[in-house]
């Protein structure tokens, strides 16, 4: 297959993303509800990050999921597995009956994101802090500066998803450092900054700020963005991409369990399923009431 067999990702507006957007946050919730297990603060804070990217920024085609030059996606901070199956869902990659059985002994949906098993997932993860490790060798494998002079075509990227406490890590800054020790600019991290882990506020159980000046002083290029602002995420990453001879990071600003109105900002919805009273409230506040 050459390049010119398929066709770039179609391009979507700010509505249409908003409402895929929208239904990635409803199958979020009704996949870990009907589980009664899995991380919905931690799946909620990034979907703006995972839309963007799958459905605008990213190359990459589910009816050709092995293509060689597709862009690589690695969720590092695994957990949020729900977040990621709903945008395969939405892509095309696995299907309604695979988010129904979500952490079903036998399913291909685990905890964390498991890459024998689901179409899609390019590693396993969830072991936080060696995402970024495992972004930088495949993206370093896959440079082909010559790319940059052929029409329509480029070297494919890769982009890997952190947590702000998974940065905590030291296996983080030592890829950051390899990272941009080998000038390695068709690699981006993104961190979903919510301020929130497990224990509690990252601020108080270790700190991790100033994030965008750490990862310029590993020598790296770094932008701030509203992580739920899908506008903004477009134009940061359309920096990144055009940026020459280093790694990019986006710091992106998010808020635990976006969307829902009683789980934002909640450290005890880190880890928690809702019950059939929560789950109606939520699909309420998103709309789905009214969808039938």
């Amino acid at each position: 297959m050459t390049n010119l067999d398929i066709q770039p990702t179609p391009d979507r507006s700010l509505d249409e993303l908003t409402e895929i957007a929208r239904r990635v946050r409803v199958s979020i919730l009704r996949m870990i509800h009907r589980a009664a297990s899995g991380h919905t603060g931690s799946s909620l804070s990034c979907v703006e990050i995972l839309v963007s990217l799958y459905f605008a920024e990213m190359r990459h085609f589910s009816i050709f999921a092995d293509w060689p030059r597709r862009d690589r996606f690695i969720l590092s901070k695994g957990h949020a597995a729900p977040a990621l199956y709903a945008v395969l869902r939405e892509s095309g990659y696995i299907t309604q009956r695979n988010l129904d059985r979500l952490r079903n002994i036998n399913s291909i949906l685990q905890g964390h994101p498991d890459s024998r098993r689901c179409p899609g997932v390019e590693a396993s993860t969830g072991s936080l802090g060696m995402g970024l490790s495992i972004a930088h060798g495949m993206a370093l494998v896959m440079r082909d500066p010559g790319a940059r002079n052929k029409p329509g075509d480029r070297e494919p990227r890769v982009y890997a998803l952190l947590g702000d406490g998974e940065c905590q890590e030291g296996q983080v800054w030592e890829a950051a450092m390899s990272a941009a020790h080998y000038h390695t600019d068709n690699l981006c991290a993104i961190v979903d900054n919510n301020g929130l882990q497990i224990d509690g506020p990252v601020e108080r159980v270790m700190g991790v700020e100033p994030l965008k000046a750490k990862f310029e002083a590993f020598g790296w290029y770094a932008e701030e963005v509203d992580g739920h602002d899908l506008g903004a995420l477009l134009e940061a990453l359309a920096h990144c991409r055009e940026r020459r001879g280093k790694p990019s990071a986006l710091i992106a600003a998010t808020t635990k369990g976006k969307g829902v109105s009683f789980a934002e900002n909640q450290v005890g919805w880190h880890g928690k399923a809702p019950n059939d009273e929560e789950l109606a409230l939520a699909l309420a506040e998103l709309g789905e009431g009214e969808r039938g």
